[in-house]
């Protein structure tokens, strides 16, 4: 069963489901999550909070990272 998140303005689709959470979702699309600040549907979630923020069909999702640089 396919389903749908919107990640960074792009409809991203999971032929195997949805990640279960924010952080395994980080996993899937190879990110550090300590580089990395994450919003879903316009609110900001804590870094601590990864493993625990569940995934639903057709969320928003916004990923920023970090870049060093001089």
């Amino acid at each position: 069963m396919s389903a749908i998140l919107k990640i960074n303005g792009t409809k991203k689709t999971f032929d195997e489901g949805l990640p279960p959470t924010l952080s395994e979702l980080l996993n899937n699309l190879e990110i550090d999550a300590a580089m990395v600040v994450a919003e879903i549907d316009g609110e900001i979630i804590e870094r601590k909070s990864f493993a625990q923020t569940e995934l639903k069909e057709g969320m928003a999702i916004e990923l920023i990272r970090f870049v060093g640089g001089g």
